[in-house]
């Protein structure tokens, strides 16, 4: 596996000093526009904002790093592969992980990316000559982006530096300091409250995708929810279950198809976009199609041929107690995961469908992820357009019912959950249901989530807020150390600047 060479600690001085359908991905380079000459119009506006979204497809961010942290970290996965590649996902499998490692540092220098480009828009949009109220949702945009990159960072690392407006030159951004989480959070928690006074409820057209106002509400909830604040997170989580007009899928698994990206469920996701690309980690395409695709399953002239454009590199491999552990009837099982004797959509040239083996290259129990999957994508290997979800409905259910415990409505929030991963009438009381007698309601809640989230680059934060990171037998078999619960600062950051100071036992 390959990876573009970075600028490293530059590339964050960069983005802090200078300045989405698939039809508002910004695919053109604004490198070329002096800071001073731009930030005129309204289109300006429009691409100054369009790059906050550019961040989130990047390998930093949705298309890599977050998979890595939030699944490999966790007892949901291994990273599985050919086990000469993908060494920096390896490392963070069992937990011996350098402060070189590229999958936190690009982490680390995507999110501050994003946080830069957010940061230009919230200085110097503002004194654009346009129309007030369409100024007024580009804030609200950035505010809500620019808290989702803290939030992934603030988790990720714990303390981190805050910056909130342009440098005025490299130094300034070599002698910052890492400032307490606590401090990141109440910034998070104040961007997200002011964005959702600007931001619209819902978009049309071409703007479909964009951040709304329950998008922020969302956040909101998980925000105060990974703080423990379970009287806020219920609030918003109320708001967002009352007024957004979102309903659950009657099926799981159409969260989870194309044709219905930005659907009914869907609060907030990552947009993705294929065409435009082969062998590049940073978007507009995805590359978890291809990377957690089945691995060398076969070829041309085998009886398996390829299920993945490029032969796949069996990445991000649910575990056996993972597989094992669904409930007997629970479907989500289907869509999450490639199972032996699984059937593949029949390819161009074969007459059969090709059938998930009892074990693949790092896969010893014949185990991949389905979840993403959609086969062959023309010619383009790293390439998928499919969409990943960051907030849908079924999450803020579970945000409440963990948040209120097991009273009628967090039984209610959690059942209509449960009954759709069987099958049932979502509003129906049904067999499934938990009730006030279910022993250890949270652990159920955190389990639920488990199974409802599953892949969905969630898995790691909830063990590391619910105190579960340093206790799973799986990641202490996989050598999960106390110091493990923020990943290192990466080294790359801290020779530019020695005031970033390492997180201890790295």
């Amino acid at each position: 596996m390959t990876h573009k060479k970075t600028a490293g600690a530059a590339l964050l001085m960069l983005a802090l000093t200078a300045g989405c359908t698939k039809d508002y991905l910004d695919l053109q380079p604004r490198d070329a526009v002096p800071t001073e000459n731009f930030y005129q119009t309204a289109t300006d506006a429009l691409q100054a904002t369009n790059a906050v979204y550019s961040q989130l497809n990047q390998s930093g961010m949705f298309n890599s790093a977050l998979w890595g942290i939030g699944d490999v970290m966790s007892d949901n996965s291994s990273l599985g592969g050919g086990g000469a590649d993908g060494i920096e996902f390896q490392q963070l499998d069992v937990f011996s992980i350098p402060t070189t490692n590229p999958v936190i540092t690009a982490h680390w220098q995507r999110a501050y990316l994003g946080i830069g480009q957010a940061n230009q828009v919230l200085t110097r949009v503002p004194a654009i000559q346009m129309d007030e109220a369409v100024k007024s949702r580009y804030l609200g945009e950035a505010e809500f982006l620019r808290a989702l990159y803290y939030f992934y960072l603030v988790r990720g690392y714990g303390d981190v530096p805050l910056v909130l407006t342009p440098a005025q030159s490299p130094a300034e951004v070599a002698n910052i300091t890492r400032s307490p989480a606590a401090e990141v959070y109440a910034q998070i928690v104040k961007d997200l409250t002011d964005a959702i006074t600007k931001l619209p409820a819902s978009y049309t057209g071409d703007n479909t995708g964009r951040a709304t106002k329950w998008a922020a509400t969302a956040l909101l909830a998980k925000v105060y929810l990974t703080q423990g604040d379970m009287t806020k997170a219920a609030e918003q989580a109320r708001l967002v279950i009352a007024g957004s007009g979102k309903t659950l899928w009657p099926n799981y698994g159409d969260n989870f198809k194309i044709e219905n990206e930005n659907g009914q469920e869907s609060i907030f996701e990552v947009q993705f976009k294929s065409g435009l690309n082969t062998y590049s980690t940073d978007g507009p395409g995805s590359i978890v199609n291809e990377f957690w695709g089945a691995r060398f399953f076969g070829g041309p002239t085998s009886a398996y041929p390829y299920v993945v454009s490029g032969g796949g590199y069996g990445f991000n491999i649910p575990e056996k107690e993972f597989v094992d552990g669904y409930e007997a009837g629970d479907l989500r099982k289907t869509v999450t995961v490639f199972v032996p004797g699984d059937k593949y959509p029949i390819p161009a040239g074969f007459t059969v469908a090709p059938e998930q083996p009892a074990s693949l290259p790092g896969s010893p129990f014949g185990f991949n992820v389905k979840k993403f999957f959609i086969g062959t994508v023309n010619t383009n290997v790293w390439d998928s357009g499919l969409n990943i979800p960051v907030l849908r409905l079924a999450d803020v259910y579970l945000m409440l019912a963990e948040a209120v415990g097991p009273t009628t409505e967090g039984l209610d929030a959690i059942n209509r959950v449960r009954r759709r991963a069987f099958g049932l009438p979502i509003t129906t009381a049904s067999s499934k249901d938990l009730t006030a007698a279910t022993p250890n309601f949270k652990d159920a809640v955190i389990r639920e989530r488990r199974y409802e989230l599953a892949f969905e680059d969630e898995r790691w934060y909830d063990l590391k807020r619910t105190g579960k990171l340093l206790t799973s037998p799986a990641l202490i078999a996989k050598g999960v150390k106390p110091f493990n619960i923020v990943l290192p600062i990466p080294q790359s950051e801290i020779n530019v600047n020695p005031n970033l100071v390492q997180n201890q036992g790295y």
